[in-house]
């Protein structure tokens, strides 16, 4: 008898939902060392306000406790040998942003980065799902089969991935559009916690409705397979003689 373990090609065997949820966002840690700079600037700035605190105005403050609250994580976690990714996506999130508002000297600044790049994001995604190269795929395929192009053979899964992509490119442009109109009112502090709470949030509750989906779509496609090969053939039609 054969003691070699089969590979796992059932879609049933797919890692926990939770457990893929954990890996696309950094675990529980990495979401909040993600929002963590972001956070202070948002919470910080309006209490701080226009006030001098020595060298520095209350903007000026918020901006530098906020990148200093990215680079120490970072540094944190390079000291214990951990992945610094998610909190490089913390520090590069804000370090444009907050040099344009430091320059500035308007915290609305702060946010125009991720307001233009939101809006990029969005259209790409929409545009992508038109022409049946859905962004959300090709990340798919990245992350869950290891580069490999075998989900563009399967008609229904590109379908759902086109569908999805859509989803997320129309919540980033509605997002967006929200932060656009913020930022000429010049609703600075609204901005900031439509941004926060517009931003980790939303993509946690996106990213567990695309692999439900993708995991619900694998596991339906067998059993789809198996009904229709179990379906009788339709007779043929008997041959009369001349």
């Amino acid at each position: 008898m054969s003691t070699e373990t089969p590979q796992r090609t059932d879609p049933d065997e797919l890692p926990p939902f939770s457990e893929q949820l954990s890996q696309q966002l950094g675990g529980v840690r990495g979401v909040i060392e993600a929002a963590v700079p972001i956070t202070l600037f948002v919470v910080l700035n309006p209490i701080l306000g226009e006030r001098e605190f020595g060298p520095l105005n209350g903007l000026q403050w918020s901006i530098v406790l906020a990148a200093a609250s990215a680079v120490g994580i970072a540094v944190w976690r390079a000291a214990r040998k951990e992945t610094v990714r998610y909190a490089l996506n913390g520090l590069f999130g804000i370090a444009l942003g907050a040099f344009l508002a430091w320059r500035s000297d308007d915290a609305r600044d702060f946010y125009l980065p991720g307001i233009i790049w939101g809006a990029v994001y969005g259209v790409g995604f929409i545009v992508s799902a038109i022409f049946r190269h859905p962004i959300v795929g090709w990340v798919y395929a990245v992350i869950a089969q290891g580069g490999k192009k075998e989900w563009r053979q399967n008609k229904r899964l590109v379908d759902v991935l086109c569908w999805i992509t859509v989803l997320w490119g129309v919540v980033f442009i509605l997002k967006n559009a929200a932060r656009i109109w913020l930022y000429q009112i010049d609703a600075d502090t609204a901005l900031g916690w439509v941004t926060l709470f517009g931003g980790t949030p939303v993509t946690v509750a996106l990213t567990a409705l695309t692999i439900w989906v993708v995991r619900r779509t694998l596991k339906s496609a067998p059993a789809e397979e198996a009904a229709e090969a179990d379906e009788p053939a339709a007779p043929r039609p008997e041959s009369r003689g001349a």
